[in-house]
C-alpha cells in the first residue's frame, strides 16, 4: 500500500485529529488553537476558517504568517523521531506542532509548552 504524503492531506482532516487527541486528555480546542497560533502566527479565527477550506496540511505550514523563532526550543521525540534532527523544514514544522499537542495532551503547563 503506498504511503500517503501528510503534506498533501487536507488540513480539515488532520487538525481535528490534533484537537481530539488533546480533548481526550482533558485539554480544550482553545488550547490547541493557542499552541498552533504560537507556532504558526495564525489567529484562532484563521484556524477556524482554514478548517473549512480545502488547504492542504503542507500549504497550511508553507503559508503560515509568522513561524515563531522560539520553535527552535522544541525538542524531544514524536513518533520515534527526534524533532530537532529533522532536516526538511516543512516536516520539521509538522512534527513541532505534533510535539506541542503531545505536550498539551500529557498535561504540561501552557507556559512550558510555549517556551515562555
Amino acid at each position: 500500500m503506498p504511503r500517503t504524503d501528510v503534506t498533501q492531506m487536507p488540513f480539515s482532516t488532520l487538525y481535528p485529529l490534533l484537537v481530539n487527541k488533546a480533548v481526550k486528555k482533558g485539554r480544550t480546542r482553545e488550547e490547541v488553537d493557542r499552541v498552533t497560533a504560537w507556532l504558526t502566527g495564525y489567529s484562532p479565527e484563521d484556524l477556524a476558517r482554514l478548517e473549512q477550506s480545502r488547504i492542504t496540511y503542507g500549504d497550511f505550514f508553507r503559508n503560515a504568517p509568522a513561524m515563531n523563532p522560539g520553535r527552535a526550543l522544541i525538542t524531544g521525540k514524536v513518533c520515534g523521531v527526534q524533532v530537532e534532527a529533522i532536516e526538511d523544514p516543512l516536516m520539521l514544522a509538522i512534527r513541532q506542532l505534533d510535539k506541542l499537542v503531545d505536550e498539551l495532551a500529557k498535561g504540561r503547563p501552557m507556559e512550558k509548552i510555549l517556551r515562555a
